[in-house]
């Protein structure tokens, strides 16, 4: 495991050296002065290493000044991607002139692309900060007819820690609570895998949850009938891959308290529909995804909703009988050249509603951010599924 985590470091901190270093080449050839200057070069090559150092710093405190070092080093990525973009620009720009005669001055079209670029990224801060609903209808085959018409908010990729923290679980919360809907399903990356204080992260889902859903030692601190803003049939969660970065007693202890269901590579019935989950870590190998769910013993008569994190494996979830299955994990990309990268890997399965056979899948944007805090071309959303 430190291998391989090693050898990931490794990779992304030499395409961070990489990025930086074209950056930095850029601007100095266009600007020249200052912008060649060797003051220069060392802020640029102590920049590029900022967002690795705070992140092994963030793994291991949840002390302010790691958060502040992780916040800051979060802005500079998503900064620097813009400007990496920008860089392109400047060349593409520069080479047309050139050819065209034009003798536009250099400098004047490096400002217009780095100032274009800020821009865009304080856009993409602010883009970030308001949740969207996305209200989809999904007809599925056999539903029961209680089920019509109920809705169930599917919510992901929260990354909880040093920037999302406790006000921000409370403000998704609240925005679940007041789209009152059936039952609340948690597609995994709830955490972003650096440390936090997971008590206080957890506490705003118990709000969500009646005694009666709750565990029995819960429910008897509860007491009581279901609270104004509890959802009928509960809240049920599986993790995502950056949950891997803890143990299970880091992290678990305090969401099950809040009586949230955690599905372990299970089915349970929910008032006659199947509902699944299967956590990141055990959908990767498709032999062992294929056992769990034929362990699961799925009623093909009935529609099963499957949450896994990742929209991966996805004929084998067809061919073993899942009805809709729904996913995170890809955040669209958040913002470009990352849209670019997520849309060659994920393809039509980046976000949306899809079908593969009989089976329909929704990938959800997700509704906080890895890295750095900013969206340009996607957004946070709550998505809000109406059945049929």
């Amino acid at each position: 495991m430190r291998i391989r985590l090693f050898v990931f470091i490794s990779i992304v901190q030499a395409i961070l050296f990489a990025g930086h270093w074209f950056v930095y080449a850029t601007f100095a050839y266009f600007h020249g002065g200052w912008a060649a200057s060797w003051e220069t070069k060392l802020a640029v090559a102590l920049l590029s290493v900022s967002f690795v150092l705070a992140s092994l710093r963030a793994w291991y405190s949840f002390h302010p000044l790691a958060r502040i070092f992780y916040l800051a080093a979060a802005v500079w990525l998503g900064l620097s991607a813009f400007f990496l973009v920008a860089s392109a620009a400047c060349w593409i720009v520069y080479l047309f002139s050139v050819a065209a005669g034009l003798g536009w001055e250099r400098a004047l079209m490096a400002d217009a692309a780095f100032l274009l670029a800020i821009a865009a990224c304080l856009y993409g801060m602010v883009n970030a900060q308001f949740i969207r609903v996305v209200r989809v209808p999904v007809a599925l085959a056999g539903l029961p007819q209680q089920w019509r018409g109920r809705t169930a908010a599917l919510v992901s990729d929260l990354h909880l820690g040093h920037i999302r923290n406790y006000r921000f679980v409370r403000r998704v919360v609240n925005r679940i609570a007041a789209l009152r809907p059936d039952i609340v399903l948690v597609a995994g990356d709830l955490y972003d895998g650096v440390a936090g204080d997971f008590e206080r992260l957890a506490q705003p889902w118990k709000e969500l949850i009646s005694p009666e859903q709750a565990a029995p030692e819960q429910a008897a601190r509860q007491g009581g009938g279901p609270g104004p803003r509890a959802v009928p049939l509960g809240v049920y969660y599986i993790a995502g891959n950056h949950e891997e970065f803890y143990a299970h007693q880091e992290y678990l202890p305090a969401l099950l308290r809040t009586g949230t269901r955690v599905l372990n590579n299970e089915k349970v019935e929910v008032d006659g529909l199947q509902i699944a989950g299967v956590h990141y870590r055990d959908a990767v190998n498709p032999e062992r995804y294929r056992a769990i769910l034929r362990g699961m013993r799925l009623d093909r008569r009935r529609p099963t909703v499957l949450l896994l994190h990742a929209p991966v494996q996805l004929s084998i979830s067809e061919q073993e009988g899942v009805a809709l299955q729904l996913s995170g994990h890809t955040h669209g990309g958040q913002f470009f050249p990352g849209m670019v990268i997520v849309q060659r890997v994920w393809g039509k399965f980046s976000h949306g509603l899809q079908s593969v056979g009989k089976m329909r899948v929704y990938t959800t944007y997700g509704v906080g951010t890895w890295g750095p805090s900013l969206r340009v071309g996607t957004q946070p959303e709550i998505v809000l599924i109406t059945f049929e």
